[in-house]
């Protein structure tokens, strides 16, 4: 397998099962080198937790790139995850500038929307912000509903194949290339991916588990990422991802006291499996 350094900015939730605890462990099982750079320390997710305590760390973002650049630290891959303020996306579009090797692939996860409405901290300010972060991206994994604030599209729960393909041709018109689009399901037995790379249309269908869990899509997201980097092409990045997804929602749907995120730790055998 290819080793690749790869850069991902997103937050901490330190217990949960998402973001950097998530991203972190899965690219490298993949077989990178993984950097971080922290948006916030949080000391669980925000989904069903009360009390939690939350860090910006903004301030320190600058300071971090500057001494890499200083050092000559660069990477073959920057992906973002969830990202706290237009400000944090500004200095990623400067990691962008100043942080990549040649050939560096930039992958965005636009993490701020789900079931048609906007997380609590994100307005229309922050979409306009995001929209420049996808454009710049070689790779973006929207969910049908980012992917419709990201393009004024109208959101449906219901829809067919000319619904996706309008809501791609205004992600394309947007300045998006290549593109993931994640959770779209055109019956009730099943879900998928769709993959938009060049002028090919791919869809990836699988399986449909009725339970929502948090932090899958930053193990869907990581693990595409973590495929892509080893060589494997968008359609099979996609496939590799959703199917290592299903395995950690189904090993831990019958465990009641386990509610704050999957058992993504037992199946790394299984992905790593999947990229030999």
């Amino acid at each position: 397998m290819e080793y690749k350094r790869i850069l991902t900015v997103q937050d901490i939730s330190c217990v949960g099962q998402c973001s950097l605890t998530v991203a972190l462990p899965i690219l490298s099982a993949a077989g990178h080198e993984t950097a971080i750079i922290p948006s916030a320390i949080l000391s669980t997710h925000t989904a069903g937790f009360k009390g939690f305590t939350c860090h910006d760390l903004t301030e320190d973002i600058p300071a971090i790139c500057a001494h890499w650049k200083k050092e000559g630290i660069s990477f073959d891959a920057i992906y973002t995850g969830y990202l706290g303020s237009a400000e944090q996306i500004n200095d990623v579009l400067d990691m962008f500038q100043t942080l990549c090797k040649p050939g560096c692939v930039k992958f965005v996860d636009p993490a701020m929307a789900d079931n048609g409405k906007l997380y609590p901290a994100f307005d229309l300010d922050f979409v306009k912000e995001m929209k420049k972060l996808t454009s710049a991206a070689d790779i973006i994994l929207p969910n049908i509903t980012e992917a419709c604030f990201l393009t004024g599209h109208e959101y449906k729960e219901k829809y067919d194949e000319a619904y996706i393909a309008e809501l791609l041709a205004k992600l394309r018109r947007e300045g998006a290339k290549t593109i993931i689009l994640t959770g779209v399901s055109y019956d009730d037995e099943t879900t998928g991916v769709v993959v938009l790379e060049g002028d090919t249309c791919q869809y990836y269908r699988h399986r449909k588990i009725s339970k929502s869990s948090h932090g899958t899509g930053d193990v869907y997201s990581s693990a595409f990422v973590g495929a892509y980097m080893q060589g494997k092409s968008a359609y099979e990045s996609a496939g590799i991802a959703a199917e290592y997804t299903v395995r950690c929602i189904e090993g831990t749907i019958d465990d009641p006291t386990h509610w704050y995120g999957v058992k993504f730790e037992p199946q790394l055998g299984y992905l790593i499996d999947c990229l030999k």
